[in-house]
């Protein structure tokens, strides 16, 4: 499986999107008061998402899928672990996010706050006043936040979709010039509190991209 095209859902988005807040984001035109209102929704349940785990399904711009288990901590631990016969397996220590290959015993790492993962996992569920959130849409069931770099200097957009009563996080669909990679959780629940060895990153890191 390609590198890029299993992780890109996860990691491969514009830096312009990344740990920023719905709460100061731009808008491309104004909103309605119920469009608002969905935002407001949207973030207090982002923030109030401590302690999660479930499945994820995950699709590439050429339509293959992968699959696996996610568990979120917040503030910035998170595990993303792709079935077999994938091999790879993300974590976030809170630092950095680390991209490891179990078949190869490798590791390539990334500042958490360069990725989008960081949206999820802040203390403070943010995005910064460079995003704008250029559409709000209602879906059967749910509805979505579509964002992108207000700045310009990437292309690319990111639309989480969650149901409405109640609110929940359904997925995310990462757009790029490459196409669309689409993240459909298909089970989350709320935890307690998860085993701190599940983020641990699992080898040395061959390489490091950025600081934090």
């Amino acid at each position: 499986m390609n590198r890029r095209a299993a992780l890109a859902g996860l990691i491969a988005l514009p830096a312009g999107l990344t740990a920023a807040g719905l709460a100061g984001a731009a808008f491309a035109a104004p909103l309605s008061a119920a469009d608002k209102a969905l935002v407001d929704k949207a973030t207090a349940y982002l923030q109030g998402l401590t302690s999660a785990r479930g499945r994820f399904i995950q699709t590439d711009p050429r339509g293959s899928q992968t699959q696996g288990d996610f568990y979120l901590q917040r503030p910035g631990k998170a595990r993303f672990a792709y079935d077999a016969p994938a091999s790879k397996l993300l974590v976030s220590d809170g630092r950095f996010v680390s991209e490891a290959d179990t078949r190869l015993k490798t590791v390539n790492r990334y500042p958490l706050g360069q990725t989008p993962l960081a949206l999820f996992l802040a203390q403070d569920v943010r995005l910064d006043k460079g995003v704008v959130i250029s559409r709000v849409s209602r879906l059967d069931g749910g509805f979505s936040l579509t964002m992108s770099d207000g700045r310009k200097q990437t292309r690319g957009s990111l639309t989480m979709n969650f149901s409405d009563s109640p609110v929940g996080l359904m997925g995310w669909v990462v757009t790029t010039v490459q196409g669309s990679t689409r993240v459909r959780l298909t089970s989350l629940e709320r935890v307690g509190g998860l085993d701190a060895k599940l983020f641990a990153t699992p080898f040395p890191p061959a390489r490091t991209t950025g600081r934090p």
